[in-house]
């Protein structure tokens, strides 16, 4: 539960995987997930989801009727969500490795992908000052071809963010606390909207 409630009693809970696009123990990504997690109106339940385990794509393995079985249980953990949260830093001007390698195994085999028609957000997180613009937006691209309606507004770029944050790993910006509640509210009604027209 989040510590606000947004239309909470007029909302059905929606259950949402959150992905984190980096595996490093102490990344600023899966600070920010945490935050959100934190800050989500009680329509919303948000679990983690595991894609660090997630071997490599390959088509052989789906043509040959022998998936890997991390393959196997995401792929039935990704069809419980009701939506979706992106929360990814940006390499080389595009998403990690291990983002896109989640994509790749969640919508396979061709006709049954897990993403098609969940709705979705974006969060990108950069220590520069462009907020990982590219990785957000070329992870939309993604998305696009998914069906995976995608929350236009409001965006959210984070940057210089390790000022976010203390010593000590506690979020202590508290106008970018305000913007990021706002953005998981605003995300909330967008679940309910798209999952309503499904």
């Amino acid at each position: 539960m989040g510590e606000n409630n947004t239309g909470g009693d007029q909302m059905e809970m929606k259950r949402v995987g959150i992905f984190t696009g980096s595996l490093r123990k102490e990344s600023y990504s899966k600070k920010i997930a945490k935050t959100l997690i934190e800050l989500a109106p009680d329509s919303l339940k948000i679990e983690e989801a595991e894609i660090g385990n997630l071997p490599i794509y390959n088509q052989d393995f789906d043509d040959e009727g022998n998936p890997p079985e991390a393959w196997v249980v995401f792929r039935e953990q990704l069809k419980k969500y009701d939506a979706v949260l992106f929360i990814t830093p940006e390499y080389n001007r595009s998403v990690p490795a291990v983002l896109k390698n989640a994509l790749d195994v969640g919508s396979r085999p061709y006709g049954q992908s897990g993403w098609y028609g969940k709705p979705a957000a974006v969060v990108s997180v950069s220590p520069g000052t462009m907020g990982a613009f590219g990785a957000n937006h070329h992870l939309r691209q993604s998305l696009v071809f998914l069906n995976v309606p995608t929350m236009q507004q409001p965006e959210a770029y984070l940057a210089n963010v390790a000022s976010l944050f203390d010593s000590n790993g506690i979020f202590i910006n508290e106008k970018t606390r305000d913007f990021l509640k706002t953005f998981m509210n605003s995300f909330a009604s967008w679940v309910e909207m798209i999952t309503r027209k499904i």
